[in-house]
């Protein structure tokens, strides 16, 4: 028998490799049956090949760590939330209020949520995770308002440390005790720290002789709170103030707006509203509104009450704090604005506004910008993924009646 020199079916063979000759499969075909691997599956061994990969590499590396194009798949695109929307892990946030507005609170509640597992107004908690809050300006207050909510919920064993200690973050290796705190948070709690509160911002420049006015300063404090992100995937919340302009948002140096992925402010007397003014990468905008209430612990010693400030659950309308009154326009801001709006809920790219900008008589670029700013500082528009949006039309579908 002559043997085939490349048999097609290697079941042709015995175990010792002999050619047993053709197979007869009677009337059926032999055809070898898929093996079905999910996508899942796949993905899952592309992203261990991947990290092996970097492993190895990174024993070989002279330079700084590199991750190449195709290994950005191994990476998931949906952000680590801990609370939908607006806290995500490995990110900076600012919280921007004039003295009593209430921001410490509202960061009080929300590791209160964070912590405890708790949708925050609306937005939902992702997984409850530890939080540490270095209540660097008034630790007492703090601690009398998580207490508060404490007996509000009839909580316990919620995953919360704070200190009191005066952190400093100006120095290029201050990030590294602020790491072993949140690594001592973890080993105390038995909860992996997600997330980080700064009470204040400006307490925490001070702390080392900084300047909060000063670019530099807070540009050492910001490598330091990226250092100590990296290290540990936390999410850092800075509470901060508004400047005696309050419309011109935090106070100090403007670097902050540049080195946060979110900044918050918030405003209002009875009613607070909560309005993202800068986002890397999601819409600008009012977040919720709130009001205040007073916790009482019962008396002291003389009768009097034992009482504290915090968010009240009661649930606000984001409509009711707005101010009836609208902003004042020039004419050609008033047009501008107007074309904005008549696009509707999907918006204009920047260089289809321009265009049309200059098909009504503003002809300049510099006069598109500057018509642009104005509308933006005054609440009226947003950009989110290229697109220029009035904010109006989010809200409701109201318009700017000009």
């Amino acid at each position: 028998m002559i043997e085939p020199e490349f048999p097609e079916d290697l079941s042709a063979y015995d175990s010792g490799g002999k050619y047993l000759g053709e197979v007869n499969l009677g009337n059926a075909s032999r055809v070898a049956e898929p093996i079905f691997v999910s996508p899942n599956v796949r993905h899952e061994n592309n992203v261990l090949d991947i990290k092996t990969i970097q492993r190895d590499r990174a024993a070989t590396l002279r330079g700084y760590p590199l991750v190449t194009f195709d290994e950005m798949e191994a990476d998931p695109p949906a952000k680590n939330w801990l609370i939908k929307g607006i806290l995500a892990r490995g990110e900076t946030s600012a919280w921007i209020a004039p003295p009593g507005a209430m921001k410490s609170a509202l960061l009080a509640e929300a590791a209160i949520c964070v912590g405890a597992g708790l949708d925050w107004h609306g937005y939902r908690n992702k997984g409850a995770a530890g939080v540490l809050y270095f209540a660097i300006e008034r630790s007492d207050l703090v601690k009398r308002r998580l207490r508060a909510h404490r007996a509000r919920l009839g909580l316990a064993g919620t995953p919360i440390c704070v200190s009191s200690a005066t952190i400093d973050l100006t120095h290029p290796d201050a990030f590294k005790k602020v790491i072993d705190t949140i690594r001592d948070a973890k080993t105390i709690l038995g909860d992996e720290i997600g997330f980080v509160i700064i009470d204040t911002f400006a307490k925490l420049i001070a702390a080392a002789g900084g300047d909060e006015n000063s670019a530099k300063d807070q540009g050492a404090v910001f490598a330091n709170v990226q250092k100590v992100k990296n290290a540990t995937g936390v999410h850092v919340a800075l509470i901060g103030h508004t400047g005696k302009d309050e419309s011109r948002g935090a106070r100090g140096s403007n670097a902050l707006l540049g080195d946060v992925d979110v900044m918050v402010t918030i405003s209002g007397d009875e009613i607070k509203s909560v309005t993202v003014t800068k986002a890397n990468d999601a819409p600008e905008g009012p977040l919720f509104s709130f009001k205040s209430d007073v916790h009482q612990f019962g008396t002291d010693e003389d009768g009097d009450p034992i009482t504290v400030n915090v968010v009240s659950s009661e649930e606000v309308s984001s409509q009711v704090g707005t101010k009836p009154t609208e902003p004042k326009l020039s004419t050609n801001q008033r047009v501008m604005y107007r074309l904005l709006s008549d696009a509707g809920p999907v918006g204009l790219t920047l260089e289809a506004w321009n265009e049309l900008a200059k098909e009504t008589g503003i002809a300049t670029k510099q006069r598109h910008y500057e018509i642009r700013m104005a509308l933006k500082d005054k609440g009226l528009i947003r950009e989110y993924a290229g697109m220029w949006r009035t904010n109006r039309s989010r809200d409701g579908g109201a318009s700017h009646d000009l």
